[in-house]
């Protein structure tokens, strides 16, 4: 039976969807795998009248319930094509449901899913395979910001127009946020390593094997509140496993929310793995926890991700087993980049590449 995946690939203004796009199409047709894509709604709705700026309540609301509705009837109709083509497809969705949401406040995006049959949770977590999100150029590359390719952007290609961009990337990241494949694409020096990090990513979720790569870590000490970061408690437990194989769940819980993930590594060769991660219900997750590994410690922590000129990252602070542990992880900064650390935060020492410190060894039992 052929395999369908569904990605949404968002992001800021001008983040680089467009060139991302075709360059997705090129890539994985050239792999044997039908490719179709779902134009941005919005965009087509703007360019036909439609004015999303208006301070009139129900005009607003109908357009936006009507995005909504176009969007998911879209989705749904190339869905039931791909079905019925018999090869191993890919959906990429030029935004996706939750990037309405980013638009207007949650009492009316609560009151539009109701009125469309659907929730968030659905529509999140439920929906898309993945969820890449390109940051856009106005934070970290605003050299490349421009407006120019876009004539229904309302953002300005001036101070306040990179403010308001910027404002934007991170409401949307936050819409996404618990989706168990979200992936923030950051910025480069080189574009080309941005589309190279949204063609992994796919690539990993369509099962390929993948060059196993050291994200930078750093241990850091805190000396200052951390702006516009994503909060959430984590809860990681290891399983039993087979030799080359990790497996591990993890609870994330955020605004009295709470979602359940099941990661498994698989390596295949000496520098390649293959890593899968789904979803799961409270129920499973309860189940699984039966298998725990029993020579591990179950981890504990908090963690903050934000963006900071561009690039993307994740501070954990340990509780359990460990404590007195705060971790940067940077998610997509290449080995010949250089890190931009925020001034919120000392670096202690570089631990890229230190087995001592990978989760999966600090949970250990009598270390």
């Amino acid at each position: 039976m052929s395999q369908i995946k569904k990605i949404v690939l968002t992001g800021g203004p001008c983040a680089g969807k467009t060139t991302a796009l075709v360059r997705v199409i090129e890539h994985f047709t050239s792999l044997g795998f039908k490719v179709f894509t779902i134009p941005e709604v919005p965009t087509l709705f703007s360019q036909s009248g439609v004015d999303y700026t208006t301070p009139v309540y129900d005009f607003f609301y109908q357009e936006e319930k009507a995005t909504l509705e176009t969007q998911l009837e879209l989705e749904d109709h190339f869905t039931r094509i791909a079905e019925s083509c018999g090869m191993n497809s890919i959906i990429v969705c030029d935004r996706g449901a939750m990037d309405i949401s980013a638009y207007m406040k949650p009492g009316m995006w609560e009151k539009l899913t109701q009125d469309v049959g659907t929730s968030t949770a659905e529509l999140r977590d439920h929906r898309y395979d993945a969820v890449l999100h390109l940051v856009s150029a106005a934070d970290g590359a605003e050299q490349f910001y421009t407006t120019s390719n876009n004539s229904m952007r309302r953002e300005g290609n001036n101070e306040e127009g990179l403010r308001m961009a910027r404002e934007l990337d991170k409401k949307v990241i936050a819409a996404w946020t618990g989706h168990p494949h979200l992936r923030v694409i950051n910025n480069h020096e080189n574009f080309e390593a941005k589309i190279h990090r949204v063609l992994k990513e796919i690539s990993n979720v369509l099962g390929l094997a993948q060059p196993i790569t050291e994200e930078r870590k750093y241990v850091v000490r805190l000396t200052g509140p951390v702006p516009d970061a994503i909060e959430s408690d984590i809860v990681q437990t290891y399983l039993s496993s087979d030799p080359n194989t990790e497996s591990r769940l993890r609870q994330r819980s955020w605004n009295g929310k709470r979602v359940y993930v099941l990661t498994t590594k698989t390596r295949v060769s000496e520098h390649e793995q293959v890593e899968t991660e789904r979803q799961i219900t409270s129920n499973l997750y309860n189940s699984l926890l039966q298998q725990a590994d029993p020579y591990r410690h179950t981890i504990r922590k908090h963690r903050m991700s934000f963006i900071w000129k561009g690039q993307y990252f994740e501070v954990d602070s340990f509780q359990e087993p460990v404590n007195n542990l705060v971790i940067l992880e940077t998610k997509g900064v290449e080995a010949t980049e250089q890190v931009k650390f925020p001034p919120f935060l000392e670096v202690v020492k570089d631990i890229t590449a230190n087995t001592d410190y990978y989760n999966y060894n600090l949970a250990l039992k009598g270390k």
